[in-house]
């Protein structure tokens, strides 16, 4: 068996060691950025349907301030996000490169697509039962934790399925250029030496990822939707 990866994947094989410590990076950011994304996020996403014209807690002051900031990073490329946070990534993280490195810009550029995302899925909720909570005297605290969570859990289950495997994709990118993982693999060891089969392994290990990140959110959305 190994004669013939060897044979197959040379080049792969010889680098194998990194190779596994590349996909362990990979998840350390992807697990680490996600799920400081997902509390941020959704805490800001919450923030931006209550303060909302017409939301329980309606406030244009702190509703424009939020929705301008998040948009402003939003509408920034990744690529140059990161070189623009720079600073901040070194005065957090003491570096810009390697994984630590890495979290930073991965966060910063992830909260404002999740909260969106959160924001979309919150204002899917049925108008009628939060009239009829504020009705019954339900606090704002009550209607966003019993209201708006609750009956939005398949539709952030999926947002987060979404903004997960967009996530890889930023994961992958700040590989490019020194953030370690996959794509730093893949472009130092793969595509500048010409080693098309780690290029490919590469390639197929992200494939892999996003295929079971996209099944077991399908599956919870399934486990979820009353």
């Amino acid at each position: 068996m190994m004669e013939f990866l060897n044979s197959l994947m040379p080049n792969l094989m010889e680098n194998f060691p990194e190779f596994l410590k590349a996909i362990q990076e990979t998840m350390i950011m992807l697990s680490v950025s996600g799920l400081v994304s997902f509390f941020f996020g959704t805490a800001f996403g919450v923030l931006l349907i209550v303060t909302r014209r017409g939301g329980i807690l309606e406030n244009k002051l702190i509703y424009g301030v939020f929705a301008k900031v998040i948009d402003f990073f939003r509408s920034i490329p990744f690529i140059i996000l990161v070189a623009f946070i720079d600073p901040l990534t070194r005065m957090l993280a003491g570096t810009s490169i390697g994984v630590k490195g890495a979290l930073v810009p991965l966060i910063v550029g992830t909260i404002p697509y999740f909260a969106r995302q959160i924001e979309s899925a919150l204002a899917e909720v049925d108008h009628g039962l939060i009239e009829a909570s504020q009705a019954m005297g339900s606090s704002p605290w009550e209607i966003i934790t019993r209201v708006y969570l609750r009956e939005s859990i398949p539709a952030i289950i999926r947002a987060s399925t979404i903004t997960l495997i967009s996530l890889l994709g930023f994961i992958t990118m700040v590989g490019s250029i020194g953030g370690g993982g996959i794509g730093d693999f893949a472009i130092r060891r793969g595509y500048n030496s010409f080693n098309h089969d780690i290029t490919n392994a590469s390639v197929i290990v992200l494939l892999i990822i996003t295929v079971i990140i996209q099944g077991v959110g399908n599956y919870l959305i399934k486990k979820k939707t009353h």
